[in-house]
């Protein structure tokens, strides 16, 4: 268990003592995979439909050691909700509302802090002005105002110019921000490299900066280590903060593995182990991220296992660690010798896992469309995608 000191404290009190926090998981892919989340729209409205499904995910990260249960607001903004036929008949507004009381609920049972968080808008990418989107996040706000969030998340932003805005409305709530782009090495989607992404993200005022999702933990970590160069080197201050992918991604593009011709449908096989993820939450410390987490793909499993990676410097293991011997340890009750034998840390540490995919090949070529926020391609639309636009899409994808 948590020392009972941390209770108190908010996210920056964390931060700035040097304490460690341990995020969650990927809520939409988790959920999808146990059928609550339609993948294609990603739309949160389980936190109405089944809030049993989202209160027990919750539970179950903040056994593995999450500090900080995320509410569930993922593309909740209203023009996500109805974008390309996605009928609901729930508002922004009511997921919103449905999500924080989840979230806060299942803090309030262990050492955790709850974050509204905002996503990136249909909106932005059909060109619309600042003030539209930014009216989009500030709407979003109102509901975590409303249910005193402990701080607040812009995440998976590809372009810093749209996290910029929504920082820029986070702040004016008061509370902490924290901003994550879903940029790797090369940049936001427009080119803007990731030293140049962090500065303007502090100077708009998040306190805490870094990257989530697209991009597979080692990534994501030179990502952040570059954005700290630029903080530092511009002489401003800021904690830094990653929730990579569980997924290998070594042949992505700058666009992420959503370019990856397995996505979303086909990533079992990239599936980061446990012990992957204690190399990804050693080398995030190392590099002095003191807020990680996850994104996609990320399983209660995968953050016990950062929560254990790191527990001498946080000076305790989480609940869920009483069933998980350290590095395999429990296997020494197993009934098979030679399984037995696999109960040590070297074994672990030096495996090469098999896919078990003969025909299989080790990486993909990336789909490489290369378009973004002010392309035709990109522009969105409430009406459902008809069948003359996929047949169009379906042709293109083809030839390339």
């Amino acid at each position: 268990m948590a020392p009972i000191g941390l209770l108190s404290q908010g996210i920056l009190e964390r931060l700035d003592a040097g304490e460690l926090v341990i995020g969650d998981g990927g809520f939409v892919f988790a959920l999808e995979k146990r059928g609550y989340v339609k993948a294609g729209p990603w739309t949160p409205e389980a936190a109405i439909e089944h809030p049993d499904a989202v209160r027990q995910l919750h539970r179950e990260f903040l056994r593995a050691g999450s500090n900080v249960m995320q509410t569930f607001t993922f593309y909740a903004s209203d023009d996500k909700l109805e974008n390309r036929g996605n009928k609901l008949t729930f508002t922004g507004a009511q997921i919103n509302e449905a999500a924080c009381d989840l979230a806060r609920e299942v803090a309030n049972e262990g050492d955790a802090l709850v974050a509204g968080g905002v996503s990136q808008t249909p909106s932005y990418l059909s060109c619309k002005s600042e003030r539209e989107v930014k009216a989009i996040f500030k709407k979003q706000m109102d509901v975590f105002i409303k249910k005193n969030v402990d701080f607040l998340i812009a995440e998976y932003f590809e372009h810093v110019e749209e996290a910029t805005w929504a920082v820029e409305v986070l702040k004016e709530t008061g509370k902490p921000v924290a901003v994550t782009l879903c940029i790797g090495p090369e940049g936001d989607m427009h080119g803007v490299p990731p030293a140049e992404c962090a500065v303007r993200l502090v100077n708009a005022g998040a306190q805490i900066v870094g990257v989530n999702c697209h991009f597979d933990p080692l990534t994501c970590v030179k990502t952040v280590k570059m954005m700290k160069e630029g903080v530092e080197k511009a002489r401003l201050k800021a904690h830094y903060m990653v929730q990579p992918l569980a997924y290998h991604t070594p042949d992505c593009s700058c666009q992420g593995f959503i370019d990856l011709p397995e996505f979303p449908f086909s990533l079992e096989p990239r599936i980061l182990t446990r012990w992957d993820m204690h190399k990804y939450a050693r080398e995030a410390y190392k590099a002095g991220i003191r807020y990680i987490g996850g994104c996609c793909g990320f399983e209660p499993y995968h953050i016990r296992a950062v929560a254990e990676e790191l527990g001498p410097e946080r000076g305790f293991l989480p609940a869920a660690s009483e069933k998980h011997g350290a590095w395999g340890a429990g296997l020494g009750m197993h009934t098979k010798p030679w399984v037995r034998a696999r109960a040590r840390q070297d074994y672990w540490e030096n495996l090469k896992p098999a896919s078990g995919r003969p025909l299989c090949p080790s990486m993909s070529a990336p789909d490489h469309w290369g378009v973004t926020k002010g392309h035709t391609d990109l522009m969105q639309q409430k009406e459902a995608t008809s069948q003359d636009q996929l047949k169009q899409l379906f042709n293109r994808s083809s030839s390339h």
